[in-house]
């Protein structure tokens, strides 16, 4: 491959074969392929699908990055190896990664800073290729004397229900994982704190609706079920959470 101007990923590729690729195309433009750009649907996969995936194949096939690398182990999930093979076979260049290191590589610290929710998933997401973000430092929540919801999942496809949390919210499950290094960590993914009201996201047709669930009901916490973007109705019932509570 002669020239490298756009990389598209997803999820948490290994960092080393991040690393490599930065320093070899030093110039080109990092794309994450799961982020709703609203380009024109493909229709290779089935409309009852997670949307995130849905993403993935849509983005690929209008950008066309020069070079794809793809996480296909516990790090995400197994519909990304299949959509590693779907976009092999029509011809992109694909490197596959698995990430599954279980040792920290980091403490948490913007999960639980005082930032609006929506920064601190934007934050953690760009650190995944540009890891300096971590090191700042990050004002804490002091959760003695503010009201501190949670927001247990991954990053969802409609960005815009972050903005219903207030800055004082811990983060949860995958997205706390990224911050700490540890896509695959399954233990950590499942730790919430008991005592605060959380809201368990899911993006509909994704496979970790199984733990949101399970844990929604274990912590009396709201479970949220979101295909594309979210109702009135959920965004009502998540502002009802959290008032409530």
């Amino acid at each position: 491959m002669t020239s490298v101007r756009k990389i598209g990923f997803w999820g948490y590729p290994e960092p080393s074969i991040v690393n490599g690729i930065k320093a070899k195309y030093h110039n080109a433009e990092w794309i994450d392929l799961d982020v709703d750009f609203n380009y024109p649907k493909t229709n290779i996969l089935p409309d009852s699908y997670c949307k995130i995936i849905h993403n993935i194949i849509d983005n690929t096939c209008y950008l066309k990055p020069d070079l794809i690398v793809a996480p296909i182990g516990k790090d995400k999930c197994d519909s990304g190896w299949f959509a590693s093979k779907i976009l092999e076979d029509l011809g992109f260049d694909v490197i596959t990664t698995i990430f599954e290191n279980l040792e920290p590589k980091r403490n948490i610290k913007i999960c639980t800073s005082n930032l609006p929710l929506h920064e601190k998933v934007q934050l953690i997401t760009a650190g995944i290729i540009n890891p300096e973000i971590y090191k700042r430092d990050y004002e804490q929540v002091n959760r003695q004397t503010v009201f501190t919801p949670g927001f247990w999942g991954v990053p969802p496809n409609d960005l815009e229900i972050l903005k219903l949390f207030p800055p004082t919210t811990q983060v949860y499950g995958w997205i706390r994982c990224v911050e700490a290094g540890t896509p695959a960590d399954l233990d950590l993914e499942m730790f919430v704190d008991e005592n605060i009201p959380t809201v368990f996201y899911s993006q509909a047709f994704c496979s970790k609706a199984q733990l949101a669930k399970y844990l929604a009901d274990k912590y009396n916490g709201l479970y949220v079920d979101i295909d594309d973007y979210a109702s009135n109705s959920v965004r009502a019932k998540i502002e009802a959470f959290l008032r409530l509570r």
